[in-house]
């Protein structure tokens, strides 16, 4: 985990050298149209805010990721502590999901051995 943490700096401080260097070379001004009104601004400002802009973009879906997996991992520890008490529970009572499994099976068991009786009671005349 901590060679990709350092992949990724190494990545963005690449990408911003590479976005520093194409700001740099567009310095000209060009015609920015808003919503509202138009405006003259050089081309390397729209440059760095578009990439900062998008940087801050993708920061916030990253905090909103983590959040919502801090969230679930919460979740699930509250259902395995709950999961753990039952299990402790079916312990003391000595009702373990083992046994409760087994009857499950016999009971299934006889209850196939049941339909396959009818069948054969139906198939004989």
């Amino acid at each position: 985990m901590k060679v990709r943490g350092q992949w990724n700096l190494i990545l963005g401080l690449f990408f911003a050298l590479l976005v520093a260097v194409f700001a740099v070379a567009n310095v000209s001004s060009v015609t920015v149209h808003y919503l509202l009104g138009v405006s003259e601004i050089p081309l390397i400002i729209v440059i760095v805010g578009s990439a900062l802009l998008g940087g801050l973009v993708v920061g916030m879906l990253g905090i909103f990721r983590q959040y919502k997996l801090q969230w679930q991992l919460k979740k699930l520890e509250k259902e395995l502590t709950q999961t753990k008490s039952q299990l402790s529970q079916y312990q003391e009572k000595d009702l373990s999901p083992i046994s409760i499994t087994e009857s499950t099976e016999q009971k299934e068991d006889q209850l196939a051995e049941s339909t396959r009786s009818e069948e054969t009671e139906k198939k004989t005349p």
